[in-house]
């Protein structure tokens, strides 16, 4: 099997997610091509295992086949497919990956498996949340995952919510994530989005707040 090489440098700047007022999403996501091999996202115990195997973090972790119901090493398109798998973010780390040789896909969500896989990058929560919120922007026309909420939610879990909609709203106490993904008027694409940290910037726990850091 040939090996694809990692542009290691290429993988390094994978993202930027900055603080300025709101939480700034400014994801420097490269093309597939430019990899060489596709990306994706994958959860893990603490420890890096998943069911069992422990994933070795700086080589390539192989096997000989890929599928998407027994074998392969699983992982997903959209970061939030994750949370299927691995629902507790406090018990779990989240990483980008690297997929590669035989790759099968799920006609259910956005799962993959492939049978080499290399981790990227651990993920933090809120580069978590900004990537699912690119993957939303990228791919609006998809069906949302199950932790999106339709025009107006509250965290309920996970320490963070993404709302989507005309005009977006959210809640959460403090040290919550909210997330806005605002919809064009008369479609579904997604013009634009923004993420605040409650009890930052003012904003204050169990208040409905828009994507602009409104209270409404």
């Amino acid at each position: 099997m040939q090996v694809t090489p990692v542009n290691e440098k290429l993988m390094a700047s994978f993202f930027v997610v900055k603080k300025k007022g709101a939480i700034k999403i400014d994801i420097k996501q490269k093309k597939k091509e430019e990899y060489g091999m596709q990306l994706a996202y994958k959860g893990f115990d603490p420890d890096l295992s998943c069911r069992g195997l422990k994933f070795k973090q700086t080589e390539w972790n192989e096997e000989p086949e890929a599928n998407c119901v027994k074998n392969g090493f699983h992982c997903a398109e959209n970061p939030l497919d994750c949370l299927t798998y691995y629902r507790n973010m406090d018990r779990s780390v989240y990483y980008v990956v690297a997929v590669d040789g035989d790759i099968d896909e799920d006609g259910y969500d956005t799962k993959i498996a492939g049978t080499r896989m290399k981790l990227v990058k651990q993920l933090s929560k809120l580069e978590f949340v900004a990537h699912a919120l690119k993957y939303m922007q990228a791919h609006p026309y998809r069906r949302d995952s199950n932790n999106v909420e339709q025009e107006k939610g509250e965290v309920t879990s996970n320490h963070f919510v993404i709302v989507r909609g005309k005009d977006p709203v959210a809640k959460g106490k403090s040290g919550d994530i909210l997330a806005f993904c605002k919809e064009e008027a008369n479609s579904k694409k997604i013009v634009d989005m923004d993420m605040w940290e409650v009890g930052k910037d003012n904003l204050l726990p169990d208040v409905w707040y828009d994507m602009n850091g409104q209270r409404r």
